[in-house]
């Protein structure tokens, strides 16, 4: 038994040392603007910590309810998986056809008091009541309304590659996403959520970066993307679709610029809710330069948060606030663009080509080749 756990122990450091030492987009000598935090990721903003479940089983045709499996839960808590203090927060969405529950309280209290889940389509309803269910767990006597009995859980969906309608993602799966969440590195490509994701029609799912300003803040961003054509890949502002042609999905049939893409901001400045709304509304710059169009079939719903503030969760007495005036926010529209960016690109480079049901594959994006594209246009570092 002891044996057994100690392999266990080792075989788990292992996957998580796989993970991350992954090449990641600037390993290629792909240039971005703007300085990367430590991590290079959103829990580059301090207290921000991420977990994710992957489920990948069986292979060959498609049997509903047996598989084959690609799919998963990745969660993300804005203080740490054992707070649940409030933050600041905001959501927007540049086209509808998805879905991020909680987000009418968040509109209307301008705060987050719960984590943020991403997983699939059809699994949203059973990681929403999976949250609900873990505070009950944790918090017997607790009050849940309007924050933990309200969570935010959002999705993209992954049925060129899942038995989506086999609802394989169960309580403890999301239980496992939020009980592994940490701060530091984050794994990126086919994990959590993002493992059975497809984007500009290659193999992609999560991602993160973040960006480092000169007034000291920072601002961090993780992408499930699952979106976009290939004729419109643009990396590094090299029309990289147009040159790579081939390798596209095989067998299955995916239709132009269908899909969506999740992203979660988090900063640790000062801002307020509207302030952070203006934040989650420069999210698509960032999608449109990687060649994002938000397509009629795509779910692009963004959700941001801010760390600062400790009394924003206050429930009695006054609650003192500060904020950054909005003539210095420049720097955060930029910097959310720029981590957005890289954060799709992250998710590409870590991605691996991946079969799933009725042999329906996706390829991932070939480095070598990609730095071949970025080297024809002057543009690999």
């Amino acid at each position: 038994m002891k044996r057994a756990l100690i392999l266990l122990a080792l075989l788990s450091v292992g996957v998580s040392l796989y993970s991350q030492s992954k090449p990641r987009a600037r390993d290629l000598g792909i240039p971005f603007n703007g300085t990367p935090g430590a991590w290079n990721a959103i829990t580059d903003v301090a207290g921000v910590e991420v977990g994710h479940k992957t489920l990948i089983e069986g292979s060959g045709k498609l049997v509903v309810g047996k598989g084959p499996v690609r799919t998963g839960v990745t969660a993300i808590f804005p203080r740490g998986k054992n707070s649940t203090e409030r933050v600041f927060a905001a959501w927007y969405t540049l086209n509808g056809n998805g879905e991020m529950t909680g987000t009418t309280w968040l509109e209307e209290s301008g705060c987050l008091g719960s984590p943020i889940l991403i997983t699939n389509t059809h699994s949203v309803g059973t990681v929403r009541d999976a949250v609900i269910q873990w505070y009950v767990d944790k918090m017997p006597k607790g009050d849940y309304s309007g924050d933990l009995s309200l969570p935010v859980v959002a999705e993209t969906w992954d049925g060129f590659l899942n038995d989506i309608n086999g609802f394989h993602v169960k309580k403890e799966h999301a239980y496992e996403a939020m009980n592994s969440a940490t701060s530091g590195a984050v794994a990126e490509g086919n994990v959590g959520g993002g493992t059975g994701m497809v984007v500009h029609e290659f193999k992609g799912g999560i991602g993160t970066s973040s960006r480092k300003l000169e007034n000291g803040y920072t601002v961090g961003a993780l992408v499930q993307a699952n979106y976009g054509s290939r004729s419109q890949l643009t990396i590094a502002g090299v029309p990289v679709g147009k040159e790579i042609t081939d390798l596209k999905p095989e067998k299955g049939k995916l239709g132009d610029d269908q899909g969506s893409i999740i992203v979660v901001v988090a900063t640790d400045a000062p801002l307020l809710p509207h302030q952070l709304k203006r934040l989650a509304r420069r999210i698509p710059m960032g999608i449109g330069v990687m060649g994002g169009r938000g397509g009629n079939s795509s779910g692009d719903i963004f959700i941001t948060f801010s760390t600062a503030n400790a009394d924003a969760g206050k429930t009695k007495g006054v609650a003192t606030v500060q904020m950054i005036p909005n003539e210095q926010i420049n720097p955060f529209f930029t910097a959310v663009a720029e981590a957005v960016e890289e954060a799709i690109v992250n998710a590409m480079v870590a991605a691996q080509t991946m079969e799933g049901i009725n042999g329906n594959k996706v390829y991932a994006l070939p480095h070598d080749r990609l730095k071949e594209v970025l080297k024809k246009y002057n543009r690999l570092k």
